[in-house]
């Protein structure tokens, strides 16, 4: 089968090339930077954006949150299954 991305550049528009799962830390920024959040089970996400921000949502089961992220925070986050979609 044909890759349809091969020709293509990443581009912040999407989409992502990748999904990597994520242990919530309050020190530590992700490896790569996420384009999205994507959460399995819902609840409170603490994390903080590119732009330094931090940030407190509440997220429902299988929901995506297009923000760019660094880092997400283990106190204050409930949530579980975390993702962030990235582009590898």
């Amino acid at each position: 089968m044909q890759n349809p991305f091969s020709q293509r550049a990443a581009s912040l528009a999407g989409p992502a090339t990748d999904i990597q799962p994520v242990i919530p830390a309050d020190d530590n920024d992700l490896s790569v930077f996420g384009l999205s959040i994507y959460v399995e089970i819902g609840g409170t996400v603490m994390f903080d954006t590119i732009a330094g921000e931090t940030r407190t949502v509440e997220m429902t089961d299988f929901s995506i949150l297009p923000v760019g992220v660094r880092r997400v925070r283990a106190t204050g986050t409930t949530a579980t299954g975390i993702h962030v979609l990235v582009l590898a």
